[in-house]
């Protein structure tokens, strides 16, 4: 009798690594958990499963999680990712990163990583600040913001990262808070679903450096979109609410497209011939060696 081998129903402790380094009360443990448990819900596998940063303070989160990551260089993290995608479809990859890394010198890879809709999701821990080199003003620092950098007060006018992916091209655009972590695995979790290029743009204090935007900053402001009429399918409907900031801040999908095809669905290379991993290694050894020839 040949007994059907299953794959085994995994729980948080399976996805357990490293002890995080983050400052105690810092908004990336909220950001973790709900990664675990997200992955839990959707019995994601660890070898099919890749998280993917950059640099700072949020991008050591691949380090805390049991499963394939790469720590890349700083504002590389989403080209490295759609490297990691095009070479195997199949792989989940969830991107992670911070304001500064993404918004600043990533500003590239994260705007045209939506306009591809390629099938990633990303994580940026928003505090406003750079935390890993203790306080320098960033892409989403407040006007007026006095840092280490901006000693007189912040003059440049900060990003609104929800306008940038909706303009973009991104088709799934959410904003969540490390305050209620429950609510974002219930965003991540369907932003891990979706069908294409998902962006969530978290509220994750640091505690450290930020007194401003804080824990009770984001409590006082917050509400659900699902707790109103919001359509998320409407896109001129979810451009006006990205503008939305101040005394009140909606959290949840602000957008979402279902009927866009992933870069990977047209992309002939894959659709015609295959991932590289499905091809065959030594399909692709001798490829390699042809194409060597042409240049030697």
């Amino acid at each position: 009798m040949v007994t059907e081998i299953t794959e085994l129903q995994l729980t948080i402790k399976d996805w357990a690594s490293i002890q995080p380094t983050w400052c105690p009360g810092c908004g990336d443990f909220a950001v973790l958990n709900a990664v675990k448990n997200s992955f839990v819900e959707l019995q994601l596998q660890p070898h099919e499963t890749v998280v993917v940063s950059g640099i700072g303070c949020s991008s050591n989160l691949p380090h805390f999680v049991a499963g394939y990551g790469l720590h890349t260089l700083h504002g590389r993290a989403i080209p490295v990712a759609e490297g990691v995608k095009l070479a195997n479809p199949d792989l989940n990859v969830v991107v992670t990163g911070g304001d500064g890394d993404g918004l600043a010198i990533g500003i590239g890879g994260f705007l045209h990583g939506a306009r591809r809709n390629m099938n990633l999701t990303y994580i940026v821990m928003d505090n406003a600040v750079y935390g890993l080199t203790v306080n320098q003003a960033s892409p989403t620092s407040g006007l007026g913001r006095k840092t280490r950098s901006t000693p007189y007060g912040n003059i440049e006018p900060p990003f609104n990262p929800i306008t940038l992916a909706l303009a973009a091209g991104a088709t799934f655009v959410a904003r969540t808070s490390s305050g209620d972590k429950n609510h974002f695995a219930e965003i991540l979790s369907e932003a891990i679903k979706h069908k294409g290029f998902a962006f969530i743009d978290d509220m994750s204090p640091c505690v450290t450096f930020n007194k401003v935007n804080t824990f009770d900053f984001f409590k006082e402001r917050v509400y659900k979109l699902e707790e109103t009429d919001h359509d998320p399918s409407n896109y001129q409907e979810a451009m006006l609410k990205s503008f939305e900031w101040g005394d009140k801040i909606p959290i949840g999908i602000i957008y979402q497209n279902k009927n866009v095809l992933t870069y990977e669905e047209q992309d002939p290379t894959i659709t015609k011939f295959g991932s590289v991993v499905r091809r065959g290694a030594e399909k692709d050894i001798d490829a390699l060696k042809n194409i060597l020839k042409d240049f030697v």
